[in-house]
């Protein structure tokens, strides 16, 4: 073991303690610490045994086991704890030194904390880390940001823990992380990950709605479905534990998903998507459908009252079963596409808001390996930034315009099948509302506008003047020619 460690980590929970193993096991010597030594001594006496891994009682000895400049990794929970770790780990640290927050933050939690530690002589990197307990101990998708001078000194450490994906020759060497931007970058990368994840989940969950109890399948053929989809364009992480779930048995033989209460649980990082993007004014809608429907499965008391009380259509289906289990895969698909489409949207007007230069092919390539929506259809996205890097939608790629074109017809069928039966579908529904949305030459905005300047006097443009000249119309005859500001798009 080194006589000083490579790095510092703070909090020895599930993901830092896995971190910290992962570290080890790439040939870095690591001090760990935690608020109870407790854990740290259990921690040094058990998985940790014989590894080049030391613990610390307390914060002065962790920076004093490490080599400069001195690197320490937060893994606790977000919020306030961070502000507090870092209070206790300034006066410790000297200029140059670096820590890092690895936990959800959210990303103006980032950009703050980006800019008090560089007043005070020290760096920041925000990085967002995904892939749960399996990919912290094996290789996770790291997206850092923040102050780049500091990335120099952890690029080595991040990028051999992280997950690894095929290179032109097909060996696993490329790493899925790469510096994303300044100040809170990483973690808002991570943030739109974590938002495209809700709506992937939402997404299945539909899907799999639909078979059960439109077409009556049993977990057994459900099983058998996400298995042939996941040999597909569907082929993802999500896919394929949506397989082994359904084929994971009770004692009694019975499907244990079954069994399972309809509620979901949510940790926030969809409902900041979703508020980042009504800032930023971007249609975000499948995501956001995707955080409704888990604060609607939360209303569990009340739907079961109202399914009681209020009577839907009764569900049929005299088609045929293997050709609509088909028409619900592109449909999946189709909706996948425009998820990432829209968070690939809020990519382009944060970049905007915030000066920030991503590198969107390299955000593919870091979801590719590692993290919760991993996926081959990552390098489809990697490779249209590639060809076009200043692409303004995924939906005018070549590839994914004629996969979502060409799934029209199965798409429509799916939502309208599932309307016929009182099934509902936010996700797959909202995304072919957008993408009609999207294609529609005129929307019926002028109206809308017209009712604006009526009661509001907000003013409207004309198709046949030029765009940024606005107009006010006297719509009764009693009001003046005073008008209002006018809009923003």
């Amino acid at each position: 073991m080194k006589d000083k460690s490579d790095i510092g980590l703070v909090g020895l929970a599930v993901m830092g303690e896995n971190l910290v193993l992962n570290m080890a096991s790439k040939g870095f010597t690591v001090t760990a610490y935690n608020r109870s030594y407790e854990k740290v001594e259990k921690f040094l006496s058990g998985r940790a045994a014989g590894k080049t891994i030391r613990g610390a009682k307390d914060i002065q000895e962790l920076v004093a086991s490490l080599a400069t400049p001195r690197k320490v990794m937060l893994m606790v929970k977000a919020g306030q704890p961070v502000d507090d770790f870092i209070e206790l780990l300034i006066p410790h640290l000297d200029a140059g030194d670096i820590i890092i927050d690895g936990g959800n933050t959210h990303y103006p939690d980032s950009n703050r904390r980006t800019e008090y530690l560089a007043s005070k002589g020290l760096h920041y990197i925000g990085a967002g880390v995904s892939g749960g307990e399996e990919g912290a101990l094996k290789g996770p998708s790291i997206m850092p940001g923040g102050a780049i001078a500091a990335w120099p000194h952890v690029k080595d450490i991040f990028q051999s823990i992280s997950a690894k994906v095929a290179n032109e020759q097909g060996e696993l060497v490329v790493p899925c992380c790469d510096w994303v931007g300044d100040a809170g970058a990483g973690h808002f990368v991570k943030m739109v990950h974590n938002g495209i994840e809700y709506g992937d989940m939402q997404l299945i969950c539909e899907a799999y709605q639909l078979m059960k109890e439109v077409l009556g399948l049993s977990a057994d053929e459900l099983h058998q479905v996400f298995a042939d989809w996941n040999q597909t364009e569907l082929d993802s992480y999500l896919v394929e534990i949506t397989r082994d779930i359904f084929a994971y048995k009770q004692a009694d033989g019975s499907p244990l998903v079954e069994d399972i209460l309809d509620t979901a649980g949510q940790k926030g990082t969809g409902k900041w998507t979703g508020v980042t993007a009504l800032d930023l004014g971007v249609p975000l809608t499948l995501i956001g459908e995707a955080v409704f429907a888990r604060c609607i499965s939360a209303q569990k008391a009340e739907r079961v009252t109202a399914a009681k009380l209020i009577q839907g259509p009764a569900k049929q289906f005299t088609g045929d079963k293997a050709a609509f289990i088909e028409d619900i895969r592109k449909a999946l698909l189709a909706s996948k596409i425009v998820s990432y489409a829209q968070g690939y949207v809020l990519f382009k007007e944060a970049a905007k808001e915030f000066g920030w230069s991503l590198n969107y092919g390299a955000i593919a390539l870091m979801w590719r390996g590692g993290c919760i929506i991993r996926s081959a259809f990552l390098g489809k996205i990697k490779e249209a930034f590639d060809q076009q890097p200043d692409l303004a939608n995924l939906l005018l790629d070549p590839y994914f315009m004629d996969t979502v074109s060409s799934a029209q017809s199965s798409w429509r069928n799916v939502i309208s099948t599932a309307v016929a039966n009182g099934v509902p579908v936010p996700c797959l529904s909202s995304a072919l509302t957008y993408f009609d949305g999207y294609r529609t030459e005129r929307l019926p905005a002028n109206l809308l506008q017209a009712q604006r300047d009526y009661f509001g006097a907000h003013t409207y443009e004309r198709v046949d003047k030029p765009r940024g000249e606005f107009f006010h119309t006297n719509w009764t005859g009693r009001g003046g020619d005073t008008a209002s500001t006018t809009y923003n798009v």
